[in-house]
């Protein structure tokens, strides 16, 4: 629903298919393998520790079509700090797209500037996908176990540091043995330099200064 760092907007396609109709995402972030083809269709549980995050996504649960489609459309060198009728939510949901993929919303136009009409029509379409989510603010460690598909998309062993503070002190042993006891499917994303889980290749990915390997652990998967 937004641009934001780690996105897997590119890569969901990649993704074993939900074998379960609930979808946990215990790291929910912009939430794309739930929104991805008709997998938004299951009982979607999006959990999250960055409160800005797990306020958004509750915002946009309930906003309308026709509000998504009255925010502004920003220039270069524009700033939120212009719109000072703007609820907290619509600056955040713009700041996320004003310069693509930050970890935290911006308030100036940058030169990759992702805020534009057929953006806010591409959301507004996308509200009837999310209506019938939940979303928690919590630790991971805090999710009853149950059957489900468990899409677990942390902050990367090397690279997650560019999340918010509220993302960043994971103790990977514990996360690894952690994946390991859910019920059901489980999924984790990482990328090759990743030691915490016996993690495979799934595809290479051009990056922004570099090709990256993307990788994945998997339990009960077809």
């Amino acid at each position: 629903m937004w641009s934001y760092y780690g996105t897997k907007k590119r890569l969901a396609k990649y993704y074993p298919k939900p074998q379960y109709d609930v979808i946990v995402e215990p790291f929910a972030g912009a939430g794309q393998y739930s929104l991805f083809g008709d997998n938004w269709k299951k009982e979607v549980i999006l959990v999250d520790k960055y409160e800005l995050i797990v306020n958004l996504w509750k915002w946009l649960i309930n906003v309308s079509e026709d509000e998504i489609l009255s925010l502004p459309i920003l220039q270069e060198n524009d700033t939120l700090d212009n719109y000072p009728n703007l609820s907290q939510e619509s600056k955040n949901l713009i700041g996320f797209y004003i310069n693509k993929g930050s970890a935290c919303p911006k308030k100036k136009v940058k030169k990759f500037n992702g805020w534009h009409e057929n953006r806010k029509q591409e959301i507004a379409n996308n509200l009837k996908k999310i209506r019938h989510w939940k979303v928690f603010y919590s630790d991971y460690k805090n999710i009853p176990n149950k059957d489900a598909t468990w899409y677990i998309d942390p902050p990367y062993q090397f690279g997650g540091e560019w999340y918010h503070e509220s993302n960043k002190s994971i103790n990977y042993i514990d996360l690894a043995n952690w994946c390991k006891e859910r019920n059901g499917q489980v999924i984790v994303c990482e990328n090759s330099k990743a030691t915490w889980l016996p993690f495979k290749p799934l595809v290479e990915i051009n990056g922004q200064k570099h090709k990256t390997l993307e990788v994945i652990y998997t339990q009960n998967c077809e």
